[in-house]
């Protein structure tokens, strides 16, 4: 048993993610209200990580998840057939005027002084209609699946979303994998059905079906309600606040094994200071620290979370796989888009500590 975790050896796949798929409007640099044109990104904090360990890592996965029949939902199902993820989709038929729909994210970069702003149109999204029920698990887990993730914003859609996740990690439990969850809590998508309460109970009942957690502390203090840390941080690199939030961690939830965070110091919307902690069985592990030239910031975290999965489904010791997730975050900050554009090769090479001279 390595990281106090039993992860099956084989499987017909290697991990599912339950989620929405969003497309993201990217006018560079340009803000919004003076932007005349955009790239598309297809994107989804669960699909992120499926997406990152297919390309970058070649690992089998797939996407539960809502397609809406109109041209935007194609768009979107040709970008993830692309990345070599396997869709399992409940499909909805658009009504050609008001969906349902791919929620749509607008978000520019930024640039120097001026942060990236982002903002949503999330109406009558596909995505959030999904319930309890939708989804045959026992058909889309025949053949084993040896990780099942989702997260905490497909559970701040709808009502239903939640309760999906919870029937979704119960199944996935039953039949052997090892489950996870990146609570990235956002404050305005809970505030549009529930708020903090709801956000909480939701959370709380997911995070006891738990193994791997994906979080900060102060994702921890808003989404599950646990007391901030005694200690202060000296800066937002300081693992100190993070570790120290560990042993409540432990004794509210003595089902989750590793809980992981990136940790940033932003220099400015192009520069930051990049680096990572985890505490895996009741020891903690830190990254080092580089310093990023960041091209487009979005995604980060999740290919972070993809790259400690991998070293983790790969036997990898605890630090590398910690080491792994860290330096594909850090590259995945250097390309356009939410998804990856690294090899693995590429990752294992700034793991070891590589840098930016020209490779021959």
């Amino acid at each position: 048993m390595k990281y106090g975790l039993n992860i099956p050896q084989t499987g017909a796949l290697d991990l599912i993610s339950l989620g929405a798929l969003v497309h993201r409007l990217d006018p560079g640099i340009v803000p919004f209200r003076k932007a005349t044109e955009c790239q598309i990104h297809v994107s989804g904090g669960e699909y992120n990580v499926a997406a990152n360990l297919a390309n970058c890592f070649r690992m089998k996965t797939g996407i539960v998840t809502a397609i809406v029949d109109y041209p935007i939902g194609q768009l979107i199902e040709e970008r993830v057939r692309a990345m070599g993820v396997k869709l399992f989709a409940k499909r909805f038929k658009h009504n050609g005027v008001n969906g349902p729909n791919h929620a749509t994210v607008y978000s520019d970069r930024g640039f120097g002084v001026r942060p990236p702003v982002v903002f949503y149109n999330r109406a009558n999204e596909a995505g959030a209609l999904l319930k309890p029920g939708d989804f045959d698990w026992n058909e889309i887990f025949a053949g084993g699946v040896r990780w099942f993730h989702s997260g905490g914003i497909y559970a701040s859609l709808s009502e239903t979303t939640g309760q999906l996740i919870i029937e979704a990690m119960q199944a996935a439990k039953k039949q052997g994998a090892v489950v996870s969850f990146d609570l990235n809590f956002r404050q305005k998508l809970w505030d549009v059905w529930g708020g903090q309460d709801k956000a909480q109970s939701v959370t709380k009942q997911i995070v006891r079906l738990v193994d791997v957690l994906v979080g900060n502390e102060e994702d921890l203090q808003k989404g599950l309600g646990l007391k901030g840390p005694d200690v202060t941080a000296a800066s937002s690199l300081d693992p100190s606040a993070f570790v120290a939030m560990m042993e409540q961690v432990a004794r509210e939830y003595p089902n989750v094994k590793v809980v992981a965070t990136t940790l940033r110091e932003v220099l400015s919307a192009n520069r930051h200071r990049w680096s990572a902690v985890a505490w895996i069985d009741g020891k903690t592990y830190n990254a080092p620290t580089c310093e990023l030239d960041v091209y487009d910031r979005v995604g980060g975290g999740d290919g972070f979370a993809s790259g400690l999965f991998y070293g983790m489904l790969t036997g990898e010791d605890p630090e590398q796989a910690l080491r792994l997730g860290w330096a594909h975050g850090a590259l995945l900050t250097t390309y356009p888009g939410d998804t990856t554009m690294a090899s693995v090769e590429e990752v294992r090479a700034f793991a070891k500590g590589g840098s930016a001279r020209i490779q021959r």
